[in-house]
Order: C-alpha cells, then sequence, then structure tokens
C-alpha cells in the first residue's frame, strides 16, 4: 500500500526540483527526503524520478503518481478541515427527540440557545415518547432525547442509556373552574376517587404514570375521555366531563375554564436526557447536553421565584 505521507514528500520534490529544496520546505534532512522517495519506488514497485546533475525528474509513472497525490492530499486537508470544523462546532448536524411537553418548552428554548451559539450546526428535531426514543436512540436515528419516567414506572425507559437528570416535573390535578373541590388550594389523590377521568391513550407513558399514582392512592381511575394533547386534555375538563392529571411542562398555558392545584405528596415524573450508553458522543451533543441542563436550571429557578412569590 502506498504511504500518503511519502506521496506528499514526492509532490514536494516535483514542484521544488530536487531533493535539497524539497527538504528545505519540509524542514527534513536531504537524506530523508532522499529515504521517503526509495521508500515509495519500492511500495510503487516502479522508478518515480530520475536523478541527474542538473536536479531531479519525474518519471512517466511519477507523474502519474503525482496526480494522483494532488487529488488525495486535497480530500485529506478537506477532511481535516470538516473534522476541525465539527470539533469547533462550525459544522455538523445534531439529531433531537423529544416528548410533546418538553418539546413545548424545554426544547425550543434549548434549540435557541444553541443555535444563537453554533449556527453553523445543523438542528432538526422529532416527537416522540420515551419508548420510541429508545429505539430510535439504538437505531442511530438520534442523537439525544428527551425522555421521562417515574419511579414507579421505571419500565418506560429502554435499558442502555445514558440518562443526564434535567428536572422533576410535578403533577397537578386539573379540575373544572367551577367543581366543587376547585376552591381548596391542595387535594389528595383519593378525594378524586369517584370523579370521571381525562386521560392520555395507552400510547402516552402520562397514562400509565397516572394509573400507577390512583392505585396507589387506593382506586383505579374511571376513565372516560382520552387525550394526548395536553390542551385537548384541558378543554375537555373545562368542559365538564371529567378531571385529570397533568405534569407542570404541560401547563405552562392554562385553559380559562380549569384550575390546577397541587396534590399532598405531589407526585413527580423525572426528566431526563438521553444518549446511547457507549456510543460516540459529538461535540454537538455534548454542547446540546450542558444546554438542556443550562435551560432546565432556568425553569427550577422560575419554579421557585413563582412559589415564593
Amino acid at each position: 500500500m502506498l504511504d500518503v505521507r511519502r506521496m506528499r514528500v514526492l509532490r514536494e520534490v516535483a514542484a521544488r526540483g530536487s531533493f535539497s529544496a524539497a527538504a528545505e520546505a519540509l524542514s527534513f534532512t536531504q537524506s530523508a527526503v532522499s529515504q521517503h522517495v526509495a521508500a515509495l519506488e519500492r511500495e510503487a514497485g516502479t522508478q518515480l524520478v530520475e536523478r541527474r546533475r542538473s536536479g531531479v525528474r519525474l518519471t512517466e509513472a511519477g507523474r502519474v503518481l503525482v496526480g494522483h497525490a494532488d487529488a488525495i492530499l486535497a480530500r485529506i486537508e478537506s477532511a481535516e478541515e470538516d473534522l476541525a470544523a465539527l470539533a469547533g462546532l462550525r459544522g455538523g448536524r445534531l439529531r433531537l427527540m423529544s416528548f410533546q411537553s418538553g418539546g413545548a418548552t424545554l426544547a425550543p428554548r434549548a434549540v435557541a440557545a444553541f443555535h444563537e451559539r453554533h449556527p453553523q450546526v445543523e438542528l432538526s428535531m422529532l416527537e416522540a415518547e420515551p419508548d420510541e426514543a429508545g429505539e430510535r436512540l439504538r437505531a442511530g436515528d438520534v442523537d439525544l432525547a428527551l425522555v421521562y419516567d417515574h419511579e414507579s414506572t421505571p419500565g418506560l425507559l429502554a435499558p442502555g442509556l445514558e440518562l443526564c437528570h434535567l428536572l422533576d416535573d410535578r403533577y397537578d390535578a386539573i379540575l373544572p373552574a367551577d367543581h366543587e373541590l376547585a376552591g381548596r388550594a391542595r387535594l389528595s389523590l383519593a378525594d378524586l376517587a369517584g370523579e370521571q377521568w381525562v386521560a392520555s391513550t395507552s400510547l402516552c407513558g402520562c397514562r400509565q404514570i397516572t394509573e400507577t399514582m390512583c392505585r396507589e392512592a387506593g382506586f383505579e381511575p374511571r376513565v372516560a375521555f382520552e387525550a394526548d394533547d395536553t390542551m385537548a386534555a384541558q378543554a375537555l375538563v373545562a368542559a365538564g366531563v371529567g378531571v385529570a392529571l397533568l405534569p407542570e411542562l404541560a401547563l405552562t398555558t392554562l385553559h380559562p375554564g380549569v384550575v390546577a392545584r397541587r396534590l399532598v405528596n405531589a407526585p413527580a415524573r423525572r426528566i431526563w436526557a438521553a444518549r446511547l450508553e457507549g456510543a460516540y458522543a459529538s461535540p454537538a451533543s455534548d454542547a446540546m447536553l450542558q444546554t438542556l441542563e443550562d435551560v432546565a436550571e432556568e425553569f427550577r429557578e422560575a419554579r421557585l421565584e413563582l412559589a415564593a412569590s
């Protein structure tokens, strides 16, 4: 196999017209240049230069090889530039995935901040629940995903994921504004045992979390209406057909016909940034992970300020 470093030396010899001039340009000794060319001739199995008193001249085989060397070295230099751009976040791409309410709150802020800092990185985002996000991470379709689980439902997350905890997302009870319990500042889940429920479909991990929390409170929720879209769920509650449990990330916009009430021993889901364990983590992925941590910290601080006011 031809050695690319020796091809670079041969190209310099051809350009300079002598071993000594090539040695000076490359900061080599003349002997080292001669040895590189001789070794390349052995690799090529033919003579590449004619050594004359007036200098050196390429043979026909040498001219052919230098022509290829120009193209090969140009591609290598281009590859080095591209790698340097990736390392310096001056290029490349990042594929993000998020569940619905994370995609409406955390992800947009993170994407905006990341794009401002690294505008040359190509960003894209898809929406999916944690189980699908795990599959897409394993398949290599995405680089980083926002996912969630609950202590009582750890099976929501696939094994083999590297998880970075971002925040805990508390669930509140959502009631019609004219509900008889709406005037109370705090409720227990048991207070809602006799109600009809609005819940997400079985495709959404929140359904499993809701059912598990209600069972732990001693009852099976009587789900009458299903809606994965959080605003649709709020609208159904506002219509007076049921109550719901929704996490805070889904309550940044509250329907005027509902109230959100804190629960005693308020349950919370855990929000994570997930990558495939042991997989290559690009500089862009590392940078987005840090950005998500920053955004999550802002959310936590905003909640504390709101609670104190």
